[in-house]
């Protein structure tokens, strides 16, 4: 964990010259124009960082316990940066401003009237400031963002995010102090302090309009545009081994993401009591409600599950397979679908993916996480193996090794008494053999592959299209709604994604639509022919439900190009990209 801290606080301190704090840094100046005391500085750091930190933490908590908006949040941000800006062309506001903010900071012991409006002053801004900055997320925040998301805040994720902060508050005072100290020592600039600090005003007001309408982010892309391989070369640093390992001890997972097995130095590598069902919201394809206590004396496979994960979809044949082989043997297969997003919560959209993959065993709806978090489990898919005594004796997370599962299986049947003579079933393992472009997501939560700002806030954007999109990211364009999980599209509105891959597949949803039209090109041509996925006819995505649409295919041949989106209907939800 040393080397996480490590990187954490030197990333921060090097987000200075990321250009998604560009556009908060006029503000900065603006603000320490209105006094020479050191104060003024101290207080816009203080309130960056403890607004940045706290919400960071606590918004999706604050979203999910008492219906929160974040974007209420930031544009009332927006309006108290508004009201400083006004304050400060018009002087009898300003004035007004100072005494009310000298009042409210009376608690300050010791300090003059001046003291405490400065620091108090400086304060207020940079808490407004704290919560309209999005950073130019990389794997350490986007991490820390996806455990906020999920609950799962400990002690050593809020230390990781105070170390950030940290680094970032560093430069960030040195900049104030320094903006403030140029402005007071230079006798051309001192002499027009008054027109200074009303040209300061109008910027600030200008920023907050721009952050208001979000073309902040169109002026962060601009840049980034001029220097793409600029925002990649400052979270370099954080791509090392030393750091992945780090982060997936920080997520509670036992390899680095993108090698996730179970320890098969033996055929059974875990010997615990298996958690009973909890908080099951409706059981499927079941005359009631199952019990693991019912099922003592049987070997049972608990497979964690959801019908839009591509792993889960390559996973279901060799459990079914195994389902239909050895039931009759004793053999008992639970499936726990725990969603993603929020549409795989519906029952009927579970029900559907049931009769499409044929699926013979109960499922259970784990819309809550409880089975899941009893089973402390990380991953989709993640199948855990009970033997007769109720005891978990193989654990198996993601793809492949289905040989190896399956004696598992015949090993615990027999020695549960039952009776094995069928042969072990014979199924291709479709596992990707080969390095794939990693699962990429579009909501605001875990996005960290777009290019070329790795993420955006939630909100309304427009974006320039992109002419090319460097490998394994993607671009979106034209007018985009940003949510928490999607994002949703306009009339026109582009996705460009540049894989390496046989397969692409898309999580959509039509939205409050019936029906939405996506036309998709590759590598500047219409999808059309034998590269075409299963969803794909005459170049064309029809989204009318939710689930993951089959969009390209090339066999076993791994592909490098780039699919083009081109979304013909206002509406159609968004939510990740996988590869196989």
């Amino acid at each position: 964990m040393i080397v996480l801290y490590c990187v954490a606080f030197i990333s921060g301190l090097f987000t200075i010259l990321a250009p998604c704090i560009w556009p908060l840094l006029p503000i900065v100046l603006a603000d320490v124009t209105q006094s020479k005391s050191k104060r003024r500085p101290l207080g816009i750091t203080a309130g960056v960082a403890l607004s940045f930190a706290f919400f960071t933490l606590a918004i999706s908590a604050l979203e999910s316990s008492i219906g929160f908006s974040p974007n209420v949040l930031r544009k009332l941000a927006v309006v108290v940066l508004l009201v400083i800006g006004f304050s400060m062309v018009v002087p009898a506001l300003s004035r007004r401003m100072e005494s009310s903010i000298s009042r409210l900071a009376g608690r300050f012991g010791g300090m003059g009237r001046n003291q405490r409006s400065d620091f108090s002053g400086g304060f207020i801004t940079g808490l407004a400031l704290g919560v309209v900055w999005t950073p130019c997320s990389g794997p350490i925040l986007a991490s820390v963002a996806t455990l906020a998301a999920t609950n799962k805040v400990s002690l050593q994720v809020i230390f990781v995010t105070l170390i950030y902060v940290a680094g970032v508050s560093i430069p960030l005072f040195g900049f104030a102090v320094g903006g403030q100290k140029l402005l007071a020592k230079s006798r051309r600039l001192s002499k027009h302090t008054a027109r200074i600090q009303i040209a300061s005003g109008v910027v600030m007001i200008l920023t907050a309009v721009a952050i208001y309408t979000n073309y902040d982010k169109t002026i962060e892309t601009k840049l980034l545009n001029s220097i793409p391989s600029y925002s990649s070369a400052l979270t370099k640093i954080e791509s090392g081994s030393g750091v992945a390992k780090a982060l997936a001890k920080l997520k509670g997972t036992k390899e680095i993401p993108g090698s996730i097995t179970g320890d098969q130095s033996g055929l059974f590598n875990a010997n615990s009591t298996a958690p009973e069902f909890k908080g099951i919201t409706q059981w499927l394809n079941a005359t009631g409600a199952q019990t693991l206590a019912s099922l003592k004396g049987k070997v049972v496979l608990i497979d964690f599950w959801t019908y839009s994960c591509i792993n889960c979809i390559r996973t279901l044949p060799h459990v079914i397979a195994w389902y239909n082989k050895y039931h009759s043997s004793g053999f008992e297969v639970i499936g726990v679908s725990t969603p993603e997003f929020a549409f795989e919560k519906q029952a009927s959209n579970v029900t559907n993916a049931i009769k499409q993959f044929k699926i013979p065993y109960p499922v259970a709806l784990d819309n809550n996480y409880d089975t899941w978090n009893a089973y402390n489990n990380q991953y989709w898919p993640a199948e855990y193996l009970i033997d007769a005594n109720g005891q978990i004796r193989r654990t198996e997370f993601g793809e492949g090794n289905y040989p190896e599962s399956e004696q598992a299986i015949r090993t615990l049947l027999a020695n549960a008494g039952h009776t094995v003579t069928v042969a072990p079933t014979d199924l291709p393992d479709t596992t990707p053999q080969t390095q794939l472009t990693p699962e990429t997501y579009f909501g605001s939560n875990r996005s960290q592959f777009g290019y070329p700002t790795p993420n955006y806030p939630n909100g309304t954007f427009t974006i320039p299209v992109q002419k090319s999109v460097p490998l394994d990211q993607f671009a979106l364009g034209g007018k985009w709604l940003i949510q928490p999980d999607f994002i949703q599209s306009s009339a026109g509105s582009t996705v460009s994604e540049h894989f390496d891959a046989s397969k692409v597949f898309m999580i959509l949803n039509p939205g409050k639509s019936r029906s939405g039209r996506v036309t998709v090109t590759y590598n500047g041509k219409p999808l059309i022919g034998a590269l075409a996925g299963s969803d794909l006819i005459n170049g064309v995505i029809t989204v009318n439900s939710d689930r993951l649409y089959n969009i390209f295919d090339s066999g076993a041949a791994m592909s490098d190009g780039t699919l083009q989106f081109t979304f013909q209907d206002h509406g159609i939800q968004a939510f990740t990209f996988t590869f196989g």
